[in-house]
């Protein structure tokens, strides 16, 4: 079987078995009759590349793929999504690959780190519930703020983490940023804060999106009160285009600068880096500018993109000389 032909035949089977796409949307898609994807599903099914969920041997990469491997040392994995479709949609359908990759990584006794917003909580509702030991699901962001908590919503995406995988959360239960760096430098000498920052060490896989200042669907952080206006235009003059675990970052890499970091609790792209396996998730182009920024820090070990976005990232790569 000739590479091209392998390489069809696996994105029919994700598209139809992983991102619940119809057979004539796929037709539509890629530009065949129905019956054709119905045979590239059957000749799938009957060579083992689909058995009871999707697997590829041979992991064949795309060119696109390819690129991100070499330029970053990553694997991406690419969601195709049809052109026009609305943004809920493509995180729907980019986060049901997540989902997918994610349940893959994970066995007994893990240390999984959360960085809750909008993309893992749409991850969150596509986990497929596995029967695991000792599996602990700690935050790696704190998630309370000034007016509304917060802890509510970032417990609620840990607890579903932590009942697909038979296992226990950890509520990193401290504000996202606090108002003084001085409190913050406090809270970290506290035995309690102490013992949340341990278990946060011993992860062995994360995941998290990056969130954006101008995003379509407004990321979390930058839309329920953890940041004043005051704040977000601090970060415009400092141009921050978004943040890696409410982590503010740059297009260009650079965070360490940026005085808001100096009150955040989320785990900082150094610490971030010892983690084995580091899954991040991203659907919309207007994430490229954060995910930029990722990237050029080397946060993630894969990436589950959707295909247009993963397009514009390289293309804006490329017009700024790499």
């Amino acid at each position: 079987m000739d590479e091209q032909h392998s390489r069809r035949l696996m994105t029919v089977a994700q598209m139809y078995y992983i991102q619940a796409e119809t057979m004539e949307s796929i037709a539509h898609q890629i530009g065949v009759s129905r019956s054709t994807v119905s045979r590239l599903l059957k000749e799938a099914r009957e060579t083992g590349l689909v058995q009871v969920k999707i697997v590829d041997p041979a992991k064949p990469l795309n060119h696109i793929a390819e690129q991100f491997s070499r330029r970053f040392g990553i694997t991406a994995h690419l969601v195709r999504v049809r052109p026009g479709a609305s943004s809920l949609y493509r995180l729907d359908q980019v986060s049901k690959l997540a989902a997918d990759v994610l349940g893959r990584w994970v066995t007994d006794g893990d240390v999984l780190g959360i960085a809750w917003g909008t993309t893992v909580e749409a991850v969150a509702r596509h986990l497929r519930p596995r029967a695991l030991n000792g599996v602990m699901v700690t935050g790696m962001n704190g998630g309370a703020n000034h007016q509304t908590t917060g802890l509510p919503y970032t417990g609620t995406i840990l607890a579903q983490f932590a009942q697909a995988f038979g296992g226990q959360e950890q509520l990193f239960a401290l504000p996202a940023f606090f108002d003084d760096p001085a409190t913050r430098a406090a809270m970290w000498k506290e035995r309690s804060t102490r013992h949340m920052l341990r278990v946060r060490s011993e992860c062995r896989i994360a995941l998290f999106g990056v969130g954006s200042l101008d995003s379509e669907l407004q990321s979390h952080v930058y839309s329920a009160n953890y940041l004043s206006g005051e704040d977000l235009a601090e970060l415009r003059r400092d141009r921050v285009v978004g943040d890696v675990c409410t982590v503010m970052v740059r297009s260009d890499g650079s965070w360490r600068d940026i005085p808001i970091n100096q009150r955040a609790t989320g785990i900082t792209p150094s610490e971030l880096r010892t983690i084995p396996k580091r899954l991040c998730v991203v659907a919309g182009t207007s994430k490229v500018a954060p995910l930029l920024g990722a990237l050029r820090l080397g946060v993630m070990t894969d990436l589950v993109i959707d295909e247009e976005t993963a397009r514009e990232t390289l293309r804006r790569m490329d017009a700024h000389g790499g």
